[in-house]
C-alpha cells in the first residue's frame, strides 16, 4: 500500500482520517508542507539522523522511522548536522540508559545552536515511567517522546510537535494494535528483517523486555506473507523473521498457526533465497519447527538458542521454564535433524544466588554443545523485575572472576567450531565493503559467520561461492571461486 500512496494527492485541508494507515499519511502529507516551507525559507531540506540502540527489533523500528522520514521530505544527516536528532533506546541493562542521558547532554549545546533542532526519543527505556519523569524534569530541551506501542504514531507525533513547538509525550502502557502497510527504509537493498510479532509473555525473572515490548501479539500470516512478497519484488532475498520469541508465534490469532506452519509457507515465495530467525525460546522449540529446519532448502543453518545458564536451579530463579537435561536434548534433536547447523546463545553470569557449582554447570553446558559463539553477560540489576530484589546478590569482583573464565572458554571452543569449516568452499551473500580495506567484502555464510575476500562493489547483495583460506577465530579470510 505504502508504494502507492501520493501524499500530494491528500487532501491536508479536510479532517484527518480515523482509520489506520489512513490517518497517519494524512499527517505525513501536512508534515511534508511543513518541509517544503522549510526549504523555501533556509535553501535546502532539513536533514535528520536516527540513532538505533539495542536489538534487531529496535533497528527495524529505527528502519520504519527513516522510511516515514524519507516520505515526508527529511535528507540523511549525521547527527552533529541534523536537524532532527531520533534516539531509539535500549532498557535491557542498566547502562544502556546511562548512554542515552550522556547523548542527551552532549546534544544540548548543539541544540542552542540551531534554532530549527529537534531531539526525539522513543523506544524500549521510554516505557520506564521514571525515565520520562527524569526527561520532564531534567531534559526539556528533548522535544518529542514516544514508546515502543504506537511508533506507527511518528508522524502524527510529529506534526504535533512542529505545530505547537512543546514537549510532545505519548507513552502507552500497553496495546493489541498492529498497524500494516506504513514506509520504512531498509539498511540494506538485497535483506531485510520482517516483525511477525511483538510483545513477550515469558516473565523471564531478570527481563525488563515484557513490561516495555507488552503482551505477545502475532501478525496475521497474510500481512507477513504480502510484506515478504513486496520485499522480494524490490530486490531482497534474505529475510530475517523478527520476534522476541518466534517460537511462540500464532498463539495470540484468531485462527492459530505454528511458527513452522508460517516458515513453510514463507518458503514457498518466490524470491527468498534464506530465512533466518530470532530469538528463539528453548521451552517453545518444538519438534515440528525442528523437522521442517531438517527438511528446508532455504531456512539458515543458524539457531540462536539462549541458554542463559546451565543450572537447573538458576534455570528456575530465571523463570526459563526448562531444565539443563532438556536443553541439552534439545541441542541433542537439533543436530540429529541438522547435523551442520550452527549453534549460537546468550549467558548471564552472576544471576543472584549463583554459586560456583552453578557456574561450573554453565561452562559444563558451553563445553557440551560447544557453540559457534555466544553472548557474554553480567547480571545487571533492572528495577522492576523479580531478580533486582532477589537475595544473595553475587559480589562484583565474583563475577568479574566468572565472567573472565566463561569468556576464555567461550572463545576456545568457537575458534576451533570455527575452524573446522577451514579449506571448504561456502555460499556467501555479499553484504558490504570492508570497513578495514576497500579491496576486500565481507560476506555472510548460511551459519551466520563472516568471510572477508576480495572482491569489487558490483558483487554486493550477489551470492558467491568463497573457499574458507584462513580461520580467524570468529571469522575468516576467503578468496571468491570461478575468477
Amino acid at each position: 500500500m505504502y508504494n502507492e500512496i501520493d501524499l500530494d494527492k491528500i487532501d491536508i485541508a479536510a479532517e484527518p482520517p480515523t482509520e489506520e494507515p489512513a490517518r497517519q499519511y494524512y499527517f505525513m502529507a501536512k508534515c511534508r508542507e511543513w518541509v517544503r516551507r522549510f526549504e523555501q525559507e533556509n535553501g535546502r531540506l532539513p536533514k535528520a539522523c536516527v540513532t538505533t540502540f539495542g536489538c534487531q527489533m529496535n533497528a527495524r523500528d529505527s528502519e520504519k522511522l527513516r522510511g516515514v522520514l524519507r516520505e515526508i521530505g527529511y535528507r540523511e544527516g549525521t547527527e552533529e548536522k541534523a536537524d532532527f536528532v531520533i534516539y531509539n533506546t535500549c532498557t535491557v541493562r542498566e547502562n544502556a540508559n546511562t548512554r542515552v542521558y550522556g547523548r542527551l547532554g552532549q546534544l544540548k549545546p548543539a541544540k542552542k545552536k540551531n534554532s530549527h533542532m529537534m531531539i526525539g526519543l522513543c523506544g524500549c527505556m521510554m516505557q520506564e515511567p521514571e525515565v520520562v519523569e527524569k526527561l520532564k524534569k531534567s531534559y526539556r530541551f528533548v522535544d518529542i517522546i514516544f514508546g515502543t506501542h504506537n511508533i506507527y504514531k511518528f508522524a502524527e507525533l510529529l506534526f504535533t510537535r512542529l505545530e505547537s513547538e512543546r514537549m510532545v509525550i505519548d507513552i502507552w502502557k500497553d496495546t493489541d494494535k498492529i498497524v500494516e502497510d506504513l514506509p520504512n527504509e531498509r539498511k540494506y537493498p538485497f535483506k531485510s528483517g520482517v516483525n511477525i510479532m511483538f510483545g513477550c509473555n515469558n516473565f523471564c525473572s531478570y527481563c525488563i523486555v515484557p513490561y516495555v515490548r507488552g503482551r505477545e501479539r502475532s501478525r496475521e500470516p497474510k500481512a507477513i506473507i504480502r510484506e515478504i512478497e513486496r520485499l522480494c519484488a524490490d530486490g531482497v532475498s534474505e529475510i530475517m523473521l523478527l520476534g522476541q520469541n518466534v517460537n511462540s508465534y500464532g498463539k495470540t490469532l484468531e485462527q492459530p498457526v505454528t511458527f513452522a506452519g508460517l516458515l513453510e509457507e514463507i518458503e514457498k515465495i518466490d524470491g527468498v533465497r534464506r530465512i533466518r530467525f530470532m530469538t528463539s525460546h528453548p521451552k517453545d522449540l518444538s519438534d515440528e519447527l525442528i523437522e521442517v529446519m531438517g527438511r528446508s532448502k532455504k531456512i539458515c543453518k543458524h539457531l540462536h538458542l539462549p541458554v542463559q545458564s546451565g543450572s537447573t536451579d538458576i534455570l528456575k530463579k530465571m523463570n526459563r521454564r526448562y531444565t539443563k537435561e532438556q536443553y541439552l536434548e534439545l541441542v541433542r534433536k537439533i543436530r540429529a535433524a541438522v547435523p551442520d547447523i550452527s549453534l549460537t546463545t546468550d549467558i548471564i553470569v552472576g544471576f543472584p544466588g549463583e554459586t560456583e557449582e552453578d557456574f561450573l554447570e554453565t561452562l559444563d553446558i558451553v563445553r557440551q554443545v560447544r557453540y559457534d559463539s555466544a553472548f557474554t553477560f553480567i547480571y545487571s540489576k533492572r528495577t522492576g523485575t523479580p531478580a533486582a530484589v532477589m537475595e544473595n546478590q553475587v559480589p562484583d569482583e565474583v563475577i568479574k572472576e566468572r565472567f573472565d573464565r566463561l569468556l576464555t572458554e567461550v572463545q576456545k571452543i568457537a575458534a576451533e567450531a570455527c575452524a573446522v569449516h577451514e579449506g571448504s568452499v561456502q555460499e556467501a551473500l555479499a553484504e558490504e565493503i570492508s570497513g578495514h580495506d576497500s579491496t576486500m567484502l565481507t560476506g555472510r555464510l548460511s551459519n551466520n559467520l563472516l568471510v572477508h575476500f576480495p572482491g569489487e562493489r558490483k558483487l554486493l547483495g550477489r551470492y558467491v561461492d568463497v573457499k574458507l583460506t584462513e580461520c580467524k577465530g570468529f571469522y575468516y579470510i576467503g578468496e571468491m571461486m570461478g575468477r
